[in-house]
């Protein structure tokens, strides 16, 4: 077992690396009430198109479907997973993102039974033709709900302003019509390839011995030989935008809007942690909530107190956005370009730079209390090569110079705009 101090933030990793190919991590975290485990895979809504390994032939798969494997993993032959968890005390869950699927835990007691749970049914799927069809009744419901979530909707319909042909564009639950065409064959499929352990993750962090996790990981995991890497294929993405504006309008009161830049630089490893932490810092420059645009948007009454930006780097696709609600969607949106263009003309000052680094330095700092927001971090970036305990060495290293050669490349392209329009205005 390989073991890690990270003396700056006070923190110890230990990693182990078991037969199978998957790669077991450890965080204790002393005196901690809470213990929080996920065991996840790299597989999420946008590997539609892949090679497995062994074979030569492109295997097609319907949008939706890691969203639906997910959900049919919790039924079990003798029983609903969440049962089991409840009967001990805990709490599960999961989720799919457009790259992983992260089953999880947190407990207070009986860690060990929590964890073989885990470990066990994700590796087991018990699929049947009868319950891929009630699951698309089920699925097809949250599709239609999600239809009409002002929220989800300006976030898709800028997706779809950014790109042309990536996946990321289409919902990670998928469509009515993709799902319908899912079938128990295509779900074992999926699981036997992206589901191996080769291609997964466990991470467990809380008051815990590492040598407990690595005792039920040897006995729980199924000893298979680490197959090959999966060829994961995507069409080619144009550098430029899909749309300048898409517009739509849903039973709101007041309207919302969200403006993106697409980033093209798939970076990954230390690189990827490197650009999020700075495309972050421009923001927050820009317009986070000390900044003089932000409160003369918010002094103007174009924008409010649910006004918000966000950095997404995934390696193979990246973007920015922000937004909120605006009683002026298009005045809101024409006054941060502008100002976008003039920090492109003027740069960034060293007084803002020095600032707001020791300020996202010190909330990530803050993170490292929650076991579960460890989590939540730790896992995305694992699976892309980096660490995030990195952070630490970053906000040491990063200078303002590098922060500038990221904003002078990402925001030269014109952000594209989504709005949601209320029902009854007149555009």
């Amino acid at each position: 077992m390989k073991t890690t101090e990270y003396s700056r933030i006070g923190e110890k990793l230990y990693q182990y690396d078991h037969a199978s190919g998957l790669k077991v991590f450890i965080i204790p975290k002393k005196g901690y009430k809470k213990v929080y485990a996920t065991f996840a895979t790299y597989y999420g809504s946008i590997n539609n198109t892949f090679i497995i390994p062994g074979s030569n032939e492109k295997t097609h798969v319907p949008h939706g479907i890691a969203h639906f494997l997910e959900h049919k993993l919790f039924e079990q032959k003798d029983g609903d997973v969440m049962e089991k968890f409840i009967k001990l005390g805990s709490e599960s869950n999961a989720y799919t993102s457009f790259t992983q699927t992260v089953y999880l835990f947190t407990c207070t007691s009986r860690f060990e039974k929590n964890l073989r749970i885990l470990l066990d049914f994700v590796q087991r799927p018990y699929i049947t033709d009868e319950s891929v069809e009630r699951e698309k009744g089920i699925i097809g419901q949250e599709i239609k709900m999600y239809e009409d979530n002002a929220n989800w909707k300006v976030f898709f319909n800028l997706l779809d302003a950014l790109y042309v042909n990536h996946p990321v564009k289409i919902d990670i639950a998928g469509t009515i019509d993709s799902i319908s065409k899912i079938t128990k064959e295509t779900l074992y499929v999926c699981h036997n390839t992206f589901y191996h352990p080769s291609n997964m993750v466990v991470l467990a962090v809380g008051d815990i011995k590492p040598e407990t996790v690595v005792k039920i990981v040897e006995e729980e995991i199924k000893g298979r030989e680490d197959p090959g890497e999966i060829e994961r294929i995507f069409n080619d993405e144009p550098v430029n935008h899909n749309k300048k504006l898409v517009e739509k309008k849903l039973a709101v009161s007041m309207p919302q809007f969200l403006m993106g830049i697409k980033d093209n630089s798939k970076v990954t490893g230390f690189d990827l942690i490197k650009r999020k932490v700075s495309l972050e810092i421009i923001l927050s420059i820009l317009i986070g909530r000390s900044s003089l645009l932000y409160n003369q948007l918010y002094s103007a009454g174009l924008i409010n107190q649910n006004f918000g930006y966000d950095v997404s780097l995934e390696g193979d696709f990246g973007f920015t956005t922000l937004g909120g609600q605006s009683k002026d969607p298009y005045k809101a949106a024409e006054i941060i370009k502008k100002e976008i263009m003039k920090m492109q003309q003027e740069g960034i000052d060293e007084s803002s730079f020095d600032r707001i680094r020791k300020s996202h330095e010190g909330r990530f700092i803050r993170s490292l209390n929650s076991p579960e927001n460890i989590s939540y971090e730790f896992i995305p970036l694992q699976f892309k090569g980096a660490n995030y305990f990195d952070h630490s060495k970053l906000y040491e290293e990063l200078t303002i110079q590098d922060v500038r050669t990221v904003m002078k490349e990402h925001f030269s392209k014109e952000p594209s705009l989504s709005i949601i329009w209320p029902l009854n205005d007149s555009k």
